[in-house]
């Protein structure tokens, strides 16, 4: 099976859709995505076109692709990103995605099958008419659609919930039924689209997968192989803590290992910057840093002694879902950002294996059972 792959980052989608796909064009932006992109697909030389999406014609889309993949820059729908919908500069970017599809469909290359991912926000970006505009776009081209919200914290170590938008020319009723990825989010957004749009929805089927057997402690390094924050630093990450999390902190019997994050909240009519602290065995999404309050932190609980450092480049790829032979970039900031702007790689390969492999070769996957 072919794939295009769009704002493709480091190719985590690639990564998830495994050796049964072959990419026959990728794109981004960002020269450091690019260039690790690069460094983990020595093929890249051939398909990879760093630049602009917008400077891209269908012309330069080789072939007949079974599937068209688009991460989409999430920040303007994001609640960081002040949620300016599809209006907002940076996922005006889709845009330029979008065209390309329309421009291949009327030359009769349009892909079999779209997956759209970003921020659970697009839902409701705009009280949901950036979402009814997203499905009448795809409606119009003669895609069946729907959406699943897919937590990458039933995979992975990680809380990172996100909306994948799967449009197709048919949906079989093999295919279509209930899913526990049919979240509230999802309904209510199907609940907002118009009649055109409506008519074009598809409840895709996607089961749940086995159980996670890994909590954020086994993906982290040693102890003795990473550097720990002075004393000094770690009492002022706690003292930036609420009632509750420092409850957290002395309630802890025998060893703990948390995850901070350094958030900015309202208390008293007045802004104030908070430390938040979970023992639950899950880190928190990872971020894109722009600063040191956005990088995710360490805590370890021992013996009454606590410690505190920040996430390593590799312990982010880790959450990733990331193997620990991928080349990340040299310096810290550039990996994590790689890493924080991605898709998680073990939740496209479910994808792909449930749903899109039986979509697109449904043949083939009843011969492989």
């Amino acid at each position: 099976m072919t794939f295009y792959e769009f704002f493709a980052g480091g190719g985590m989608a690639a990564l998830g859709l495994g050796e049964a796909w072959t990419c026959a064009f990728a794109n981004d932006f960002d020269a450091r995505k690019a260039a690790t992109y690069r460094a983990n697909f020595p093929e890249a030389a051939h398909h990879l076109r760093e630049g602009d999406v917008w400077a891209l014609t269908a012309d330069d889309l080789p072939g007949h692709a079974d599937l068209a993949w688009a991460s989409s820059p999430c920040q303007d729908f994001s609640l960081a990103g002040g949620r300016a919908g599809l209006g907002g500069g940076r996922s005006s970017a889709f845009f330029g995605f979008w065209r390309l599809m329309e421009a291949l469909d009327d030359g009769g290359r349009a892909p079999r099958a779209i997956v759209i991912e970003n921020v659970s926000g697009l839902l409701t970006s705009n009280g949901g008419a950036d979402f009814a505009a997203l499905g009448a776009a795809l409606a119009g081209r003669g895609y069946r659609f729907g959406a699943l919200e897919i937590d990458a914290a039933a995979f992975l170590p990680q809380s990172r919930p996100r909306v994948f938008v799967v449009a197709a020319r048919e949906a079989p009723a093999t295919l279509v039924g209930d899913s526990p990825f049919h979240t509230r989010a999802v309904r209510a957004a199907h609940a907002r689209l118009p009649d055109a749009a409506a008519q074009a929805w598809a409840w895709w089927r996607l089961v749940a997968p086995p159980a996670r057997n890994t909590d954020l402690a086994s993906l982290l390094e040693p102890d003795d192989a990473v550097a720990w924050r002075s004393e000094a630093e770690t009492r002022r990450l706690i003292s930036l803590m609420g009632p509750l999390h420092r409850a957290r902190i002395d309630a802890v019997n025998g060893r703990a290992v948390g995850a901070v994050f350094r958030r900015t909240r309202v208390e008293a009519g007045r802004r104030v910057q908070r430390a938040e602290v979970r023992f639950d065995g899950l880190a928190g999404c990872l971020r894109t840093p722009r600063g040191g309050s956005s990088r995710q932190a360490i805590l370890v609980v021992e013996g009454g002694r606590v410690r505190s450092r920040l996430l390593t480049a590799r312990e982010a790829a880790r959450l990733m879902g990331l193997p620990d032979s991928y080349a990340l970039p040299t310096t810290t900031t550039t990996a994590l950002h790689v890493a924080g702007d991605g898709v998680a790689a073990p939740v496209v390969r479910w994808l792909a294996r449930e749903l899109l492999e039986p979509l697109l070769h449904p043949a083939r996957m009843l011969a492989a059972e």
